[in-house]
């Protein structure tokens, strides 16, 4: 532990002309007389420390120094082509290895190049969740993650309904979708690719076993496909509706995007009035309801009868509620 931490501080002094010791102590999560500390012992083992002393004074590395241990380890290296989603690295558990490997990079620069990393997270960062929600992190998402980079089987229990399963799973890969995160795994034995909720998990053993990962197994792909069959099995029930031109612009805003496309693919020709009519499937009825509302006059149901039947009790509601003036 602490040999990691002196090696982090004399990469943080590399990148860097100067530091204060509260600027260490605060990067390093130490306190300032460790930081001295650690300073006396780099310099007893041949590290050019020096401090300057008074208000302004700090540590720094005299006679250009240049350590040689910036050399990526496996776990760094494909930590930091996550940096990008800080928050991802820190549900995981990887956000001291991300800032390692970052240090190391950084100290391997120009120093006129240093400060990549500063203005790249200026000019850009990913913010997973959608709006209006407070996602948690699963408690069991960092030894998910860590069975996923270590290609290792885990036991894990699942609850599924009003009980519980027991599987044996070949963990491939991690997805954090809309700030839910999801494990793409494939079933042990009988070698079919299944999507599970993190947060379903209510226990995950690693086994002493690793698996022999498919080279040929596409994270996204494999992703893109279960979410259009996840999609489209939600839509069980069809509404025919009638739109006009601003309505039809407007159905991809208010219903599921793959329903909206497949719906205005196979839609006719405008009739007289210039609306158009398609059969457009939706989860339920109950939920077109909901979606189509916010259509107001652009759309008018057809069928079923008992969703148009709705659609009629809304508008004379309202033309009560507004009419009264």
């Amino acid at each position: 532990m602490r040999a990691a931490r002196l090696i982090k501080m004399v990469l943080l002094l590399q990148g860097r002309p100067s530091m204060t010791a509260a600027e260490l102590a605060r990067e390093l999560e130490v306190s300032e007389r460790t930081v001295a500390r650690d300073a006396q012992a780099l310099s007893e083992a041949g590290v050019p420390v020096y401090a300057d002393r008074g208000r302004t004074g700090g540590y720094r590395l005299i006679g250009g120094y240049r350590t040689r241990l910036t050399g990526l380890a496996r776990n760094e290296a494909e930590a930091l082509f996550l940096s990008g989603v800080p928050g991802a690295l820190r549900e995981m558990g990887l956000e001291d290895t991300a800032s390692a490997a970052r240090l190391k990079v950084s100290a391997a620069l120009l120093p006129s190049l240093r400060d990549a990393s500063r203005t790249a997270a200026q000019r850009f960062h990913l913010d997973a969740p959608g709006w209006f929600s407070e996602p948690e992190t699963p408690e069991l998402l960092p030894a998910v993650a860590e069975a996923v980079w270590d290609d290792r089987r885990v036991a894990a229990r699942y609850r599924r309904g009003d009980g519980e399963v027991v599987r044996v799973l070949e963990p491939y890969g991690l997805v954090l979708k809309a700030g839910r995160w999801y494990l793409c795994a494939r079933v042990s034995g009988d070698g079919v690719f299944r999507t599970y909720r993190i947060d379903r998990f209510v226990g995950v053993e690693p086994e002493e076993e690793r698996f022999l990962r498919d080279a040929d197994f596409d994270l996204p792909g494999f992703w893109a496909q279960q979410a259009e069959r996840f999609a489209r099995s939600l839509l069980r029930a069809e509404v025919v509706v009638r739109l006009t031109a601003r309505g039809l612009r407007m159905l991809p805003h208010v219903v599921d995007p793959p329903a909206a496309r497949e719906a205005l693919a196979a839609a006719g020709a405008p009739g007289p009035d210039g609306r158009v009519e398609l059969t457009l499937r939706v989860e339920s009825e109950e939920v077109a309801h909901t979606q189509l509302t916010a259509l107001g006059p652009e759309a008018e149901v057809r069928a079923p009868a008992s969703l148009r039947a709705r659609f009629a009790q809304d508008a004379r509601r309202l033309a009560e509620l507004y009419g009264r003036g």
